[in-house]
């Protein structure tokens, strides 16, 4: 693997630990779109990896939002615009990652990096972490998706009150609106996201990846066309040699033995 300043990788089987390693806070920069970019393309691109974990380096935040001296430096729109389409390509890439991409918010998940959490397919989140997209509070808005994603996930209303008033909320609250799947203790945080990503890595490749695109596609589109879709990759995994296996061990009343064949 690669040696990068500020993305850090680890291998555990088939699970992929992706660290965001800028220290004292973990602000998103430049540097750091270019560091993540390199290190997610490196891990689409290994057929071994089925699942990555990203988390935050340290022990208190996840990432607590972008670098304000660089927003400081900008003079004209054209210049903003510039930045924020670099931020949201990646961001896209992560949320349309063929493989499921797990966030792990150890500590506080503020600005730049709740919405980096919320382009990840699912959250695993200290109960204590803060969240909140504070952007408001600081003269601007939300500009790496946040007032995109943010309402998709817990919706209109909730996400408008969140924005608006860049109030932070705990973990626990979070996963009360479901904006994270599951809170849990700090010193599980780890633990769990990655207990996550290996029951889903235990499965075959080509299952996994046709299910994420599915519903990533589907999301797109009205629900007729939602359907065509799901029917289209569940037919492409017919001739598959995992789906006979899976069937065929079902029947056996063993466990399956999948080759991501």
């Amino acid at each position: 693997m690669a040696e990068r300043q500020y993305a850090k990788l680890a291998k555990e089987d088939s699970v992929a630990v992706l660290t965001v390693d800028n220290p004292p806070v973990n602000m998103i920069s430049r540097p750091v779109v270019n560091d993540l970019t390199s290190a997610l393309e490196e891990l689409w691109a290994d057929d071994t990896v089925k699942a990555i974990v990203i988390t935050g380096g340290g022990q208190m935040v996840f990432m607590a939002g972008a670098d304000i001296n660089a927003i400081l430096e900008l003079k004209t729109p054209s210049d903003a615009k510039q930045i924020l389409a670099e931020v949201h390509e990646l961001f896209q890439r992560i949320e349309s990652s063929p493989k499921p991409i797990i966030a792990a918010v150890n500590g506080h998940c503020l600005g730049a990096g709740l919405e980096l959490a919320m382009a990840c397919h699912m959250r695993i989140a200290n109960n204590r972490a803060m969240f909140g997209n504070t952007e408001i509070t600081l003269g601007i808005i939300p500009g790496f998706g946040g007032t995109q994603r943010l309402p998709r996930i817990v919706g209109k209303g909730k996400a408008l009150e969140l924005i608006l008033t860049g109030d932070r909320i705990t973990g626990a609250e979070a996963a009360s609106i479901g904006l994270v799947n599951k809170a849990v203790p700090g010193t599980e945080v780890m633990k769990t996201a990655l207990g996550l990503a290996k029951k889903i890595s235990s499965y075959g490749a080509l299952a996994i990846r046709a299910a994420v695109e599915a519903v990533n596609e589907g999301l797109r589109v009205s629900l007729a066309d939602g359907l065509e879709i799901e029917a289209d990759k569940f037919s492409s995994l017919v001739e598959t040699e995992d789906m006979r296996e899976g069937l065929t061990a079902f029947l056996e009343k063993r466990q399956p033995k999948f080759q991501d064949k």
